[in-house]
């Protein structure tokens, strides 16, 4: 096991402040220690993971084997591999492409460092730094955009007023009230895209699950029938600094997304979202690193998201369903970046996962 120190930490503790997963292992693949980050990726605690064995959380066992064999047998210094690592051990339908590197602690030890590194974690870093941009551009976009449609929206519907009152014919007074209609129609899309920006950011203390069961009984309460939506909590999960309302309208904007993907489903009685929270360690958000961050991962068993607009969902007017005014999740990237988090959508047949990541205290 780990030594301990004087000061009440160990030897290894240091780890738990890298961004890539670690574990300290023994010859035969038994735990000794495993990092924040190792948690994280996995979804289990510490004392959990303890209790497994590191070739089980390898779809291919052999490699890592013989290259830790090779290690503690003073063959190689280092050893250096791409594997795939399970997020569950035994799981075969959650895989993470992993660089492996395996490294011996002390000579002469039956103790070596194994040390992964997501092949894709840089890739999706540079991913959520273009995300962070393109919500800028687009909050300046929308905001401009709908100041130059609002002033002369109102001009229209004024006018079609007037003429409305002027003319006798009840054909021709029809036509205003089409006019009239539609500029209403479209000032109340202006003040959707304006929202954001007009109403107060109301700072308060936050507990994500009161957020969750508002939201799941406002979905519930629009479909009674053919739709569960589960709970997956992690009560430990501290209160935070936050705008509550604006994380409701977040969350539920989603859920809403998912419950109208789910209409097949409903009907044939077995839709299902799943609202989960978690804890994540050392998480990086654009270039800044948080300590803690709040995990919310709003899942749902519908088609997906159509492959055509999958890279642009969070692009203001982009609908992947007939009637959508495409501003839902618009608006819930908007409002989770106002606290500083992040938002993302993993999506295929059967499997939707929007994850939302806050920092937390």
């Amino acid at each position: 096991m780990s030594t301990s120190r004087p000061d009440g930490t160990t030897r290894y503790d240091a780890l738990d402040l890298l961004a890539t997963m670690v574990a300290v292992v023994r010859g035969d693949g038994s735990l000794v220690y495993v990092n924040a980050m190792f948690e994280t990726v996995a979804g289990l605690s510490r004392r959990t993971l303890m209790r497994s064995n590191v070739f089980e959380w390898f779809a291919d066992r052999a490699q890592l084997r013989e290259t830790l064999t090779a290690v503690l047998c003073n063959e190689i210094a280092t050893g250096r591999f791409d594997g795939t690592l399970r997020r569950a051990p035994l799981a075969a339908n959650e895989l993470l492409p992993v660089n492996v590197i395996v490294t011996q602690i002390d000579p002469g030890s039956d103790l070596a460092l194994v040390e992964m590194l997501e092949i894709e974690q840089q890739t999706r870093q540079d991913r959520e730094e273009r995300a962070i941009g393109q919500v800028q551009a687009n909050k300046e976009l929308i905001r401009n955009l709908a100041h130059e449609i609002k002033n002369p929206l109102g001009g229209i519907r004024g006018a079609a007023q007037l003429l409305a009152m002027e003319l006798n014919s009840r054909e021709l007074t029809e036509y205003t009230n089409v006019i009239i209609h539609e500029a209403d129609r479209l000032q109340a899309l202006v003040d959707r895209l304006l929202a954001p920006h007009r109403r107060a950011h109301v700072v308060a203390d936050v507990n994500i699950h009161e957020v969750c069961e508002r939201v799941r009984s406002l979905v519930l309460a629009e479909y009674p029938q053919g739709l569960t939506v589960q709970r997956d909590y992690d009560t430990s999960i501290p209160d935070f600094r936050g705008d509550r309302e604006q994380l409701i309208q977040a969350v539920l904007n989603v859920a809403q997304n998912a419950a109208h993907a789910l209409g097949e489903r409903i009907a044939a009685g077995d839709a299902r979202i799943v609202l989960r929270t978690r804890v994540a360690r050392q998480v990086t958000i654009g270039k800044q690193r948080y300590r803690l961050a709040l995990e919310l991962h709003i899942e749902d068993n519908g088609p997906g998201v159509p492959e055509d607009i999958r890279d642009r969902i969070f692009y203001p007017l982009v609908s992947g369903r007939d009637g959508g005014s495409g501003l839902g999740l618009t608006l819930a990237q908007t409002y989770v970046q106002q606290h500083m988090g992040l938002i993302e959508c993993d999506s295929a047949p059967g499997r939707t996962v929007f994850r939302i990541v806050i920092p937390l205290p």
